[in-house]
């Protein structure tokens, strides 16, 4: 064999373990949502996976959003993934089938199902639950006319009714869900809603940096998971008609695919850490940095880098686009990720007011690679190959009054100044209170009391007001914080000022904290095992009205998990 053949053969090899990967990392799931799933042909709730409503019976409602769980017994029972034992057994089939089944009695009338709270009839659930069990329907070959009753009461209310708040996820996945209602009925109506919702999606798309809206700004992670739906939708259709939007979309992703494999974090409006592989898989073919953003993710999780989010209602997000990244795996693979990064580079995206910067070097020559978001008070995060250098979401301290108060919250009027020739950033916004509200059996009783009243006729407003509460409302308090940042080549100074007369109890700096109510936040990954610093508001050096808290972060720093 030659020496150009064995390498050939090697890439092969090497290619087939990288796309093997993504079936090894979905199928150890199976199990689990096998577990999940009410399993009795008998039982009033056979094919539920809500098993704290059927089983453990601390609800009193059944997850709508549960039943998306079906995607990925479909593609189990349907593919021959290597590894896959549930490939064609029957059983499994069944218990798909009775997931689909299920979501007719456990949906309303109108066809809508509740997430979080009775008569919530959430949009997220729905068409989370929608484009699972209209793609299972399909890969099963079912035919079941009540079952299609029930797709099409949902594209009927979609079609009456929109959510509030600017989530581009859940309209990118409206269209590809009402799509998929369409190929199965061929109801014109369908397509007409999914162009509709692509039409909005594509509205809310910064049309200079390519980031989707989610709620106050840019969220990197759920940035994939809108890529995703509307590349699906675009392979679907059986054109190019969102390739335009979509590469410019991949090319934002870029910048937050770190060195290490892993993605996303604290820094985006939602603070998550997801990342859907098939879209980009989908995209390889017309964009290089497409691929080289799936690889870094496939080689990362070989050493674990990837995020988790793995409790029983999630879980299963990820594990049918795993699946379906191996189908649609592209087998040209570009040059690896570094290969664009090793010239020094300092990125300003001024709309979404992030930065991202790396130095050009190697790992053992002192890599550096940094995010941060100046309209989120600074927070960020640096990263080497090896792995996470340091995270810093911004300060959190507790007033003397016991107040809990933040800099991290987005913040449109905060005041940014941004030099990216020099590698110097600042800015200017006011501490948040925390709010931190927790259910107690006198707070749950009035909250079902007005969901069986108020909230039973009027689902948005009571979603309006608790986004207001959870997610939207910041309460401000009159002390201001001013944050700057100057990249240096091997690390991050950050100084901090406090007001000099603010009464803190104490003060630190939180590797992973958050303040606003988001499902999929707070999960796992590597650096949220970066150290937090504390320090003692009354021995910071003062500085005319401040207080000033400067540090360092560089590999070798303390802050990493393994420094």
């Amino acid at each position: 064999m030659t020496a150009t053949a064995q390498v050939q053969s090697l890439s092969r090899t090497e290619g087939a373990n990288l796309r093997n990967r993504y079936a090894e990392l979905a199928l150890p799931y199976i199990p689990r949502l096998l577990q999940l799933v009410d399993r009795n042909p008998y039982s009033p709730t056979y094919g539920c996976f809500d098993r704290s409503y059927w089983h453990y019976r601390t609800m009193d409602f059944p997850c709508g959003m549960s039943q998306e769980f079906v995607l990925p017994l479909a593609l189990a029972y349907a593919n021959p993934y290597p590894g896959n034992v549930f490939h064609n057994v029957a059983r499994v089939r069944e218990l798909a089938e009775a997931g689909i089944r299920y979501m007719i009695p456990s949906s309303h009338a109108n066809g809508t199902c509740d997430d979080y709270f009775p008569f919530e009839r959430a949009m997220g659930a729905l068409v989370f639950s929608l484009y699972a069990a209209s793609e299972a329907y399909q890969i099963l070959g079912m035919r079941d006319e009540q079952v299609v009753d029930l797709f099409l009461k949902r594209i009927k209310h979609l079609a009456a009714e929109n959510e509030t708040g600017q989530l581009s996820n859940h309209q990118a996945l409206a269209a590809l869900s009402a799509y998929n209602v369409y190929l199965i009925t061929g109801d014109d109506r369908c397509r007409r809603l999914a162009e509709d919702r692509v039409a909005l999606t594509l509205s809310w798309q910064n049309a200079e940096e390519g980031w989707f809206q989610e709620y106050e700004g840019a969220d990197p992670g759920y940035h994939t998971c809108t890529i995703d739906f509307l590349a699906k939708l675009q392979q679907k259709r059986g054109d190019t008609a969102l390739l335009k939007p979509l590469l410019k979309a991949v090319d934002f992703a870029w910048h937050f695919m770190h060195p290490d494999g892993s993605y996303g974090g604290e820094y985006g409006s939602r603070n998550t850490y997801h990342f859907y592989p098939h879209g980009f898989e989908l995209l390889a073919p017309h964009s290089e940095k497409a691929g080289q953003i799936v690889d870094a993710f496939l080689r990362g999780t070989a050493r674990d880098k990837r995020y988790h989010n793995d409790d029983d209602r999630m879980t299963a997000h990820y594990v049918y686009n795993f699946l379906q990244a191996w189908q649609d795996y592209h087998e040209h693979r570009p040059p690896p990720i570094a290969a664009g990064r090793s010239t020094p580079q300092t990125i300003w995206l001024p709309a979404a007011k992030m930065a991202v910067s790396w130095n050009g070097r190697e790992e053992n020559s002192g890599g550096r690679y940094v995010v941060a978001n100046l309209s989120k008070g600074g927070v960020l995060k640096v990263f080497d190959a090896a792995g996470p250098i340091a995270s810093d979401t911004g300060l959190i301290g507790e007033l003397t009054d016991g107040r809990v108060v933040v800099s991290h919250l987005v913040q449109h009027d905060s005041t940014i100044t941004a030099d990216p020739a020099r590698n110097e950033f600042s800015v200017t916004g006011w501490f948040c209170r925390r709010r931190r509200n927790l259910p107690t059996p006198f707070k749950f009783v009035i909250f079902r009391l007005l969901l069986l009243t108020i909230g039973r006729f009027n689902a948005n407003l009571t979603r309006h007001l608790l986004q207001k509460i959870l997610i939207t409302g910041k309460p401000k308090t009159q002390f201001r914080f001013k944050r700057t940042l100057r990249l240096e080549s091997d690390r991050v100074i950050v100084t901090d000022f406090v007001p000099r007369d603010m009464p803190l109890k104490r003060l630190s700096a939180g590797a992973d904290a958050t303040s606003i109510y988001v499902a999929n936040s707070n999960v796992y990954q590597e650096s949220v095992l970066c150290r937090w610093r504390h320090v003692d508001p009354a021995t910071l050096p003062v500085d005319g009205p401040w207080r000033v808290w400067r540090r360092a972060y560089y590999r070798g720093s303390g802050d990493a998990l393994k420094d």
